[in-house]
Parts: C-alpha cells; sequence; structure tokens
C-alpha cells in the first residue's frame, strides 16, 4: 500500500502518466525500453508499483547484501552472484520455478549506452521459466509509459522478436536520450539453439 501511493505520488509530482497497465498475471518477464538513462528503471517501477505489480530486478550480490542492501531488496532488488557455477539465467528460472508470485524487470539492451544488439537473458529466461514477455514502454517525450500485451515464447526466436519489434515500432517511444537507443534486435535470432534452458 505504502509503495502504491508513494509510486502515484512520484510519478504525479513528476508530470508522467502510465496509458496502458500491466497485465493481470502472477508470473511473467518484463522488458524495459527504451534503456538509455538511470531513470528508467525507477520509472518502470513506479509504474508498475502503482497497479499493484511487484517488480524485481537483478543487482551485483556485493550492491545487494552492502550498506544499501535493505533498501535495494525493499525496491525490488535480488542479489545474484555472478560468479557462481549457475548462471543468471538458471538463477532466475529456479526463481520463477520456485514463487508463487514473481516478475522480473530486464533491460534487454544492457547498456544506457548505444548498442546494435540487445542481450537475450530476457529470452532464455521466459522460455526456460515457461512464463510470458510482457514489453515495458516510456515516452520522455509525451511523458507517457506502459505495458504492451504478453507474448508467450514459441522457440521460433526471430518470429517472437518480431512481435517485440512491431510493438516498439507502433508506439515509437522516446528515449530520454534518443541518441542511444539502438536497433531491436537479438544477436542469435537465427539460431536454432536458441530455444531456452
Amino acid at each position: 500500500m505504502l509503495g502504491t501511493l508513494i509510486s502515484r505520488t512520484a510519478l504525479g509530482l513528476s508530470g508522467w502518466e502510465f496509458e496502458t497497465p500491466a497485465p493481470s498475471l502472477s508470473k511473467f518477464v518484463c522488458i524495459a525500453a527504451p534503456h538509455t538513462s538511470n531513470m528508467d528503471g525507477l520509472l518502470i517501477l513506479f509504474f508498475g508499483r502503482q497497479q499493484g505489480v511487484e517488480l524485481s530486478w537483478m543487482v551485483k550480490d556485493s550492491i545487494g547484501r552492502g550498506v544499501a542492501g535493505p533498501l535495494v531488496r525493499k525496491l525490488g532488488g535480488i542479489p545474484v552472484d555472478r560468479s557462481a557455477r549457475q548462471n543468471l539465467v538458471d538463477q532466475m528460472i529456479e526463481k520463477f520455478e520456485t514463487s508463487d508470485e514473481f516478475v522480473l524487470l530486464v533491460p534487454p539492451e544492457g547498456t544506457r549506452s548505444r548498442t546494435d544488439y540487445w542481450k537475450s537473458g530476457f529470452y532464455h529466461i521466459a522460455t526456460g521459466a515457461r512464463v510470458p514477455i510482457v514489453p515495458g514502454y516510456l515516452d520522455y517525450r509525451r511523458k507517457r509509459g506502459g505495458f504492451g500485451p504478453p507474448l508467450q515464447p514459441t522457440g521460433n526466436v526471430r518470429d517472437d522478436m518480431d512481435v517485440i519489434r512491431a510493438f516498439y515500432d507502433r508506439l515509437k517511444p522516446v528515449a530520454r536520450y534518443p541518441e542511444q537507443f539502438g536497433p531491436i534486435r537479438l544477436r542469435d535470432e537465427n539460431s536454432s539453439g536458441m530455444t531456452g534452458r
């Protein structure tokens, strides 16, 4: 309740509004784009919490368990061990499998700088956990944001990415720093081995 109130207040004071609500699903991977600023993740978290959706996100184990740990975890941060034998994709798949409700926020660009390819981790996680992918968006020109329809990965990576591309192409959201928003594509879209876990 407190998180919802704080989110509504923060968004209201900043002039941001959401247009499309998050789907009523207990589990999904939310991709957030464009991602060119530190504010992007915070805004998407606020949009989710405003609607009662607790978005979780991965953070380095050293940060999540440090002095800022309690605040990071309160905001949905999940400490992950990047040096562990079990990779991040498998760690998140296991988290989905052992949770009744879990929504994971992933910035697929993987960086705030311009990149020619999205990272494919979000797709592997969703496929391995058998959960939908929900596109989230921010439009800095209109100060509007929201969520798109859920996409259940089929294993046909190119076809699934075409659906995601069509969603963002239709909305044409304007990034905070437009020159840093690169193309929407995965490096291994044509790989037949990219089917998840």
